[in-house]
């Protein structure tokens, strides 16, 4: 803060080390103690709220001057005030006070300082519980979209691939054991569609997010002739919270965003544990850039997937700042109780380790080169044909529970003999059924399985290209 304007913060009550007087401190004879001021504050956190503390400051102050609780000349006041302190903090000429005890101390401190007794009639008929619940909204409206934009650019980079793959052979596996062939488009896809139920569930979380709190007050709302819907209005909310009792106390909105974000760390996790495994020497699927690789202290050999397992790690981090909100929430008596302060600290670490995350996977798998020879070998050896056995005999007429152990049958007699189902001789085949006849060798090519699955949701070329389109056409709506 500038000197010039530091001794008119000062005085009784002054919290020690800080430039302003605690919110709270007239009913105190003195300041509290040093140590306490520390454990207490949370500018450290929630200072990255600043633009939207300023924000609901000014609506609430423009709405005091529509109603006459202030003049119209104290409101623009304020409201120019508040935009010269914006400013300034945007261009580094003004920094946040670490000493303040949390974001609206301080811009309302520096408010006062610059502006005198008019500046102090911005808290009018408003209380810290209801700004913070504005305050958290605001960032939310506005961060929640920048990492669902991120995730369209994820979404977007693994339909690029899956749109260079729509024939690239690989094997489905099921219990980590080979199952039936798919294609890499389709199994990509399927990340990618966990993605947009991601992208989903944000945008419905935010929903409920969009209501205005401000007028709430501490729990019982206000006296003075407060219009809350102008001040919705002004910020661009739906609406208005229903009940002062609830808004303060509600952070359900912290809960359901960080529940979101846990479930697309899930996803993440998995798609790098995939990743880990496809780029072992056992699988080889995957060669992960240089730049998305590290190394070895003591075995120069080693080219390790450490971006994708720090992620899959990452994953746990999330999960607790969940645990952290719903445990911290599971007791609290209504309305608004101190404990909720701790709701920023869990709510931002999520959602930064999220967007970190998402950033990340997005150039290590776009940077990836996929080794198509290996994934089409993977589709032989382990039966992963033996369906398409049964499924040809089905088309003949013959039940699938019968068909499942004729298909049986055969891989029993490979497993004796080391061989797969299409080496076979048509004779022994025919001694599992009758029903067999030689056009089955060309309906168990890995290749026609693949292409046999030409359903809704199924791996044939022309069904992944239909879910290609769907998800690029995604990609545009929400770009």
């Amino acid at each position: 803060m500038n000197t010039d304007t530091e001794s008119a913060a000062r005085g009784k009550g002054a919290i020690e080390g800080g430039n302003h007087a605690a919110l709270w401190h007239g009913r105190f004879a003195e300041g509290p103690d040093a140590q306490a001021v520390a454990f207490e504050t949370s500018i450290h956190v929630d200072e990255r709220m600043a633009a939207d503390d300023i924000a609901g400051s000014k609506a609430h102050a423009a709405m005091l001057g529509s109603a006459g609780i202030i003049s119209r000349a104290e409101a623009d006041a304020i409201v120019s005030t508040l935009d010269g302190i914006a400013a300034d903090l945007n261009s580094g000429a003004l920094s946040v006070d670490p000493s303040a005890e949390d974001i609206h101390s301080f811009v309302e401190g520096v408010l006062t300082d610059r502006l005198g007794e008019t500046g102090k009639k911005v808290h009018t008929g408003r209380s810290r519980n209801d700004q913070i619940a504005l305050d958290e909204r605001l960032y939310l409206r506005h961060a929640v979209p920048d990492l669902q934009r991120r995730l369209v650019t994820l979404i977007s980079v693994l339909n690029d691939i899956a749109g260079s793959h729509t024939e690239t052979l690989l094997s489905g596996y099921t219990h980590l054991q080979r199952a039936q062939p798919v294609t890499l488009a389709h199994h990509v896809c399927a990340w990618s569609w966990m993605l947009v139920r991601d992208h989903g569930r944000l945008s419905d979380a935010l929903k409920r997010i969009n209501l205005s709190p401000l007028g709430a007050g501490a729990l019982a709302a206000s006296g003075l002739p407060l219009d809350r819907e102008a001040v919705a209005s002004a910020l661009g909310f739906e609406g208005v919270t229903q009940n002062s009792l609830d808004t303060v106390a509600d952070r359900d909105y912290c809960i359901e965003i960080t529940a979101a974000l846990s479930l697309l760390m899930a996803h993440l996790s998995r798609f790098c544990e995939e990743i880990i495994i496809w780029s072992t020497e056992e699988f080889k699927f995957i060669d992960l850039s240089e730049k998305w690789s590290t190394g070895s202290s003591i075995m120069p050999q080693k080219k390790n997937p450490d971006f994708a397992e720090l992620i899959r790690g990452r994953t746990g981090k999330v999960y607790g700042d969940l645990i952290a909100l719903l445990t911290m929430i599971k007791g609290l008596p209504l309305a608004y109780n101190r404990d909720m302060q701790e709701d920023k600290s869990s709510l931002f670490d999520a959602y930064d380790t999220a967007l970190s995350c998402v950033t990340v996977f997005t150039h290590m798998i776009g940077t990836a080169r996929w080794n198509t020879e290996r994934m089409a070998a993977s589709c032989t050896g382990g039966h992963a044909n033996a369906t398409d056995v049964a499924d040809y005999l089905v088309r003949k007429g013959m039940p699938f529970r019968t068909a499942h152990g004729v298909a049986a049958s055969a891989v029993r007699l490979c497993i004796e003999r080391g061989c797969n189902i299409e080496d076979l001789p048509l004779a022994d085949l025919q001694a599992c059924s009758p029903l067999i006849e030689a056009d089955l060798y060309a309906c168990i090519t890995s290749e026609a399985c693949v292409s046999a699955r030409d359903i809704t949701g199924g791996p044939a070329p022309a069904q992944v290209k239909r879910q290609i389109a769907a998800l690029r056409a995604f990609c545009v709506e929400h770009s």
